[in-house]
């Protein structure tokens, strides 16, 4: 999967260094020169241009340069992992078949969140049902994420995934008030979204890379297969686009170093979470059962 994010948004129109004909995606992740997508070529972190993909130079590791290490990916993916674990270990709830407590008690449920359970919301995005739904999760997390957090940076990129997680939260809530569900689908939705949108914002059309396929096939299994969140990923999917426009389409007109663009996300993340307390409805149903969102 090819996701075109460069280090700083620019409002100038950049052309290839080797192609000066063609308009520029991204720029080198080594020797920052603009690249064409022909040019690119798919790197740990970014994407390198032919001369530095060939010889494989280094460059020398600064604290400068370590902000972008996707460090808040890795945090997100260990936290991710250690809270299914955690569940695994966790007494098993009696009646329920493979459900555990942390799964009882965190999992997304409108009638726990209105009768006072606030952390529902965010915990719900934790939690997974079973090794290959947190497995293709986080595989998904960290190749968006090991691309996106170098562009955005730590507090950008943390924004953006809360507000994608809370974005799924909230319209699952308002289309499925009363069916548990948990997983961190939504957040992953919303960087394909954000992925998405940088993209496009770049020049390059998504459709002739991997992210906009994998967004086609993601939400047709998302309307076919029962069972599925559809308020999670829908709405993660329009979180993380919004963040996405507000980084890369607002962001370059207030200045590579504005802090606007993040605060703006942090302040959707506080509303979006607050819609989730006010929406969620007390409904007298059984114990939950959960729904891999």
């Amino acid at each position: 999967m090819s996701v075109a994010c460069d280090a700083v948004a620019t409002t100038d129109v950049q052309t290839c260094y080797r192609h000066p004909d063609r308009r520029a995606g991204v720029v080198c992740q080594r020797c920052d020169r603009p690249i064409c997508p022909s040019c690119m070529h798919q790197a740990s972190v970014g994407f390198h241009c032919p001369e530095c993909a060939r010889t494989g130079r280094q460059r020398v590791v600064t604290a400068r340069s370590m902000v972008t290490r996707p460090v808040v990916t890795y945090a997100l993916i260990a936290l991710n992992v250690g809270v299914f674990v955690g569940d695994l270990l966790s007494p098993p709830v009696a009646g329920a078949a493979g459900l555990h407590q942390w799964g009882s008690d965190g999992a997304l449920w409108g009638p726990g969140v209105a009768a006072g359970d606030w952390w529902r919301p965010v915990t719900s995005g934790f939690l997974h049902d079973g090794l290959m739904h947190v497995g293709f999760n986080m595989f998904l997390l960290w190749q968006l994420g090991t691309l996106l957090e170098p562009a955005l940076r730590r507090l950008g990129f943390a924004a953006l995934y809360a507000m994608s997680l809370l974005g799924g939260s909230f319209l699952t809530l308002v289309l499925d008030n009363d069916t548990p569900a948990i997983g961190a689908s939504g957040a992953v939705f919303g960087l394909m979204g954000a992925a998405f949108v940088a993209m496009r914002s770049r020049g390059i059309n998504p459709f002739q890379t991997g992210i906009g396929p994998l967004i086609v096939i993601n939400l047709l299994l998302t309307f076919t297969i029962p069972g599925i969140s559809i308020g999670g990923h829908v709405g993660g999917l329009v979180a993380g686009a919004v963040g996405a426009w507000i980084f890369w389409e607002l962001g370059p007109r207030l200045g590579p170093r504005s802090p606007v663009p993040a605060v703006a996300c942090l302040a959707i993340v506080a509303v979006l979470y607050v819609g989730c307390l006010v929406v969620a409805q007390p409904l007298p149903l059984p114990g939950p059962v959960l729904v891999p969102s």
